[in-house]
């Protein structure tokens, strides 16, 4: 009899008999109640190109598990299209399902008392709602990420959907015409696969391999590639052996594995979003983390890869130049990845990587050396003030001003100012602050994709400041703040703000300060009333009662 979770509960008293009567209606034979039983946590859908390959990596891993000895059990989870719903009231569901993705899966795996699971996700927040389930459960699990879509091709420029976002403000300032426009949108997304840039998804899926949840090389192929679907099937089998082994999530996701993931996003220029995820993970995972230990890391870590959203290329760049392997090695080699911690695999970070280049292939431009970096320390900075006494989240590489201080534009929802953007209201030293768009105040947190694109197509990225309490893309930069917290919706001061007043950005000296005096604040805050709540009915008013601060993750547990 073997040792896994199901069969030891099937064969226990009156409950053999009908656990197993209902597991011979799913194709059990006798010899396969000793078999593990390894769920498949399959992110399938055509509501997205992301997702709308992983049905055939799901099935590539069923077989790869049957042959290895395993019964494998494939189950469905939901998933938002970010990019389709960007800039609607259906953005609003985009965070909300990174808790139910994770509820569903622990649902699932819990109730059938499986034994294992491979988690199979392409679009952004499946790889944080998976990963937050699966430290939730420990029990023996790995991450399989669909892949990254290839580049579209226009006039001889890679295009990403951030392309067609950055079109329409570049229409809007007729700099292109209707038929360019049209011509972007075309041929922006070629196929299946997540967006190309090092956006959310792909950060998500590199910050995991460099923790040791997913197989080397695995985050960063393309979905229409066939070594995409070898990984699945490579990805079975080290579940398999995880499972004989008992190596556990918790074993895996450790503080300092946590800061190996964060090490690699800083030094890929990753998405703003990866705070947020690695606060909620780490919570799951029970390890302690705050959002200050992102900027004490951002400090030592240089950028080394020239990706977009800010930088010139995509993700299959990237990985044709040795993607996030290559960019551990440099970093382990500077003692700047803890090369003790264990994998998946059973391997140690340190031999995983130990065959890697210390230094990256001459004949590329993707990843530079350590002594030639994009920039000498990491993107993602943690700025204060009295406009978010609790942190926020800038992305300050790729702009040519880090400080700027000039007059609020207040606006109390995105659609209100993409409105003002759109109708050319927005002039160059406007600090735009879009309130209201918080885990409650939303509610859930949406991306400010829309507005941010349409600046930097208008021309105005490097002149108008932005900040808010909602989310941004992985595809956004400029000279943007999000994450501000507290959030409007709870009092925060940047409920406060009234139009016109003087606000600072100095990502140099990471503050973010609204220059008003403590007794006129105090007033404003003695007049200022919460708003009624949008949503009475439904997953969003669950999500509101239960959501907590950006500052810990906007976690739901």
């Amino acid at each position: 009899m073997s040792n896994n979770k199901r069969s030891q509960i099937i064969t226990q008293g009156v409950q053999r008999s009908p656990n197993r009567a209902m597991l011979r209606a799913l194709g059990f034979g006798e010899k396969d109640f000793d078999k593990p039983i390894v769920g498949i946590a399959n992110g399938f859908s055509t509501i997205t190109p992301c997702n709308m390959g992983l049905n055939e990596l799901a099935l590539n891993a069923e077989n790869a598990l049957k042959r290895a000895g395993a019964m494998p059990q494939i189950f469905g989870t939901i998933t938002v299209s970010d990019g389709i719903s960007m800039g609607t009231e259906g953005m609003k569901y985009s965070l909300v399902s990174r808790e139910v993705i994770a509820d569903s899966i622990e649902t699932a795996v819990q109730a059938a008392n499986m034994d294992g699971v491979i988690a199979i996700g392409g679009c952004d927040k499946n790889m944080p709602g998976a990963m937050i389930a699966i430290a939730r459960m420990n029990i023996p699990a790995i991450f399989v990420y669909g892949g990254t879509i290839k580049p579209g091709r226009y006039k001889g420029q890679d295009l990403t959907i951030v392309s067609a976002f950055e079109a329409v403000g570049q229409y809007t300032a007729h700099k292109i015409n209707e038929e360019e426009l049209l011509e972007v949108e075309r041929h922006a997304c070629p196929g299946a696969g997540s967006c190309g840039g090092m956006f959310t998804a792909n950060t998500m899926s590199s910050a995991f391999e460099a923790m040791g949840m997913s197989l080397p090389y695995s985050s960063t192929m393309a979905a229409e590639d066939d070594e995409k679907r070898v990984s699945a099937t490579n990805s079975a089998e080290t579940l398999i052996h995880a499972i004989k082994q008992q190596i556990l999530p918790r074993n895996i996701i450790t503080r300092k594995s946590i800061e190996n993931a964060i090490a690699v996003i800083m030094a890929i220029g990753g998405s703003t979003n990866a705070v947020l995820h690695f606060l909620a993970i780490a919570h799951s995972a029970e390890v302690e983390l705050t959002i200050d230990d992102f900027e004490n890391i951002r400090k030592k870590v240089p950028v080394l890869c020239d990706l977009k959203p800010s930088g010139r290329y995509v993700t299959t760049d990237f990985h044709q130049a040795g993607g996030v392997p290559q960019v551990m090695s440099i970093l382990l080699e500077h003692g700047l990845l803890h090369g003790d911690c264990l994998t998946i695999s059973g391997e140690t970070i340190a031999e995983i990587l130990q065959n890697i280049p210390k230094i990256p292939h001459k004949n590329q431009n993707i990843i530079r050396p350590w002594d030639n970096p994009i920039y000498a320390q990491g993107h993602l900075a943690i700025l204060k003030g009295n406009l978010s006494t609790e942190g926020c989240v800038a992305k300050i590489t790729g702009i040519k001003n880090l400080e700027i201080t000039g007059p609020a534009r207040v606006f109390e929802s995105e659609e209100t100012c993409m409105a003002a953007i759109l109708s050319r209201q927005i002039r160059p030293g406007d600090v735009v602050v879009i309130r209201y768009e918080g885990p409650k105040g939303g509610p859930g947190m949406r991306e400010m994709l829309s507005p941010t694109s349409a600046l930097i197509g208008e021309g105005l990225g490097d002149s108008v400041g932005l900040i808010t309490d909602g989310r941004f893309s992985g595809g956004t930069y400029g000279m943007v703040v999000g994450h501000v917290a507290p959030e409007a919706f709870v009092g925060g001061t940047i409920a406060l703000v009234y139009e016109g007043d003087s606000i600072t950005i100095d990502a140099e000296h990471k503050l973010l300060q609204l220059n008003v005096s403590e007794s006129e604040l105090a007033d404003r805050r003695a007049k200022w009333r919460p708003p009624e709540l949008r949503y009475t009915r439904g997953v969003l008013a669950k999500y509101v009662k239960l959501v907590s601060t950006a500052s810990q993750g906007a976690i739901t547990d």
